[in-house]
């Protein structure tokens, strides 16, 4: 008898550890987070509600969302056994909101049995600020004249803090900076490629909410033809420049490979880069009048030559010239066409050493094909500065000076920043 009892008192204690075990097993609640947790939003806006729950699962969910004396039941929701994380969206667009501060509040409970059999819960109250009208555009700048391959510059103000803005037109969109004067001003170009029926710029601003309004601007747009080149490629110079360049494509099978790698493949990789570029600007202009056309110098090459390469008198290939041909002498002192900061001052590709200078609101020039370099990033330049000298580096058959103005990124007309009367009426006047 003694030994039964004994065995019974030790079943119960076992029982006793073994639901204790079970019973304290998950005493931690669930975790969860609401993105965005805070700040303006919209009935467009995505809220991701996050639920996780590393011990027996999420059991429940219910959401409500309030806003003074009203409440809006938004979710409720059961989950099976087991289920450890959950994602939610959240639908704002089916509530009747007002314009104003709202709290979303979030209550989630998980299968624990703990607390008598409740399990553990969690709420949490999101303060937000709800937001459905879009930003009012006012268009300041009048007069906008446009030539394909150049550039021109619209102001406009805005009635609210904002996430973007700037003008956009097919799948280009070129960015607005605010200016101490409160308006925003959008430095953009008319690209060489892009049809005169496709271009129809429009400025686009985005709230903190994610409100969004266009408006069209008046302009005129110029067309432009540009020039058929062709450029014979012959052994000589396979022989003299492929050796530069044979780290870039060590797979090649001859020096006409190679030169084909580069001019295709490193061009575009080039490209992106000073696309990359692009968006590490000043946000306020820093050029002082005209730009320097380099003193001496005699053009080769204009701006969007349409180029077809030539080899034993076959075409092989063909590209655009995105910049200005400019020569002299030999290792000619290059000075920077106006004021700005370096941003780039080493090797690059076809353009070889090369200098790109930031001149505020996107606009960038470099200076390509160098054999001597006499500044280095993070210099600030007068215009006018000597910033190195010329040479041939890169896909150069011979000492000259590639000159290219960007805009964000994009490739435009040089001559245009030459012209003091044209940077006055479409751009200086604007700002």
């Amino acid at each position: 008898m003694k030994s039964l009892k004994k065995l019974f008192l030790l079943l119960i204690v076992v029982g006793l550890v073994a639901a204790g075990i079970f019973y304290f097993r998950d005493t931690a609640a669930p975790q969860l987070s609401l993105t965005p947790g805070s700040g303006p939003i919209s009935k467009n806006t995505k809220l991701l509600l996050s639920l996780n729950d590393a011990g027996m699962g999420i059991k429940n969910v219910q959401v409500v969302v309030i806003q003074g004396n009203d409440q809006f039941p938004l979710l409720k929701r059961d989950f099976p056994p087991q289920t450890g994380v959950a994602d939610l969206d959240l639908d704002l667009s089916v509530l009747k909101l007002q314009e104003g501060a709202l709290q979303i509040e979030v209550s989630t409970t998980d299968q624990s049995i703990y607390h008598f059999g409740k399990g553990n819960s969690t709420q949490q109250l999101f303060t937000l600020t709800y937001d459905s009208r879009a930003p009012i555009i006012s268009l300041l700048s009048k007069a906008h004249n446009f030539t394909k391959g150049g550039s021109g510059l619209v102001s406009f103000g805005l009635n609210e803090e904002v996430e973007t803005a700037g003008v956009q037109f097919e799948d280009y969109f070129f960015p607005a900076y605010l200016q101490e004067s409160g308006n925003y001003a959008c430095l953009l170009a008319y690209p060489y490629n892009v049809k005169e029926s496709d271009f129809v710029p429009r400025v686009i601003a985005r709230d903190l909410a994610g409100n969004e309004r266009q408006l069209g601007i008046y302009y005129r747009a110029n067309n432009k033809k540009f020039r058929q080149r062709k450029i014979n490629i012959s052994d000589r110079f396979l022989a003299q420049k492929i050796p530069e360049f044979e780290t870039f494509a060590p797979d090649s099978d001859s020096p006409l490979d190679t030169f084909l790698y580069v001019n295709r493949e490193v061009r575009q990789q080039n490209r992106a880069k000073i696309a990359e570029f692009g968006r590490n600007t000043s946000s306020t202009p820093l050029w002082n009048g005209p730009f320097i056309r380099q003193p001496k110098a005699a053009s080769l090459a204009r701006f969007a030559d349409y180029r077809t390469y030539y080899y034993n008198g076959k075409e092989i290939d063909k590209q655009v010239h995105m910049g200005q041909d400019l020569a002299s002498v030999a290792q000619a002192e290059i000075v920077a066409e106006n004021a700005g900061e370096v941003i780039w001052g080493e090797y690059l590709g076809i353009y070889g050493l090369c200098v790109i200078v930031d001149h505020g609101l996107g606009l960038q020039s470099l200076y390509a094909h160098m054999s001597q370099l006499d500044v280095q990033p993070g210099d600030m330049l007068t215009r006018g500065q000597i910033i190195g000298r010329s040479g041939a580096t890169g896909m150069a058959g011979g000492d000259h000076l590639h000159l290219g103005i960007f805009v964000s990124g994009v490739a435009v007309q040089p001559i245009e920043w030459w012209d003091g009367h044209w940077l006055q009426a479409n751009i200086d006047s604007k700002l």
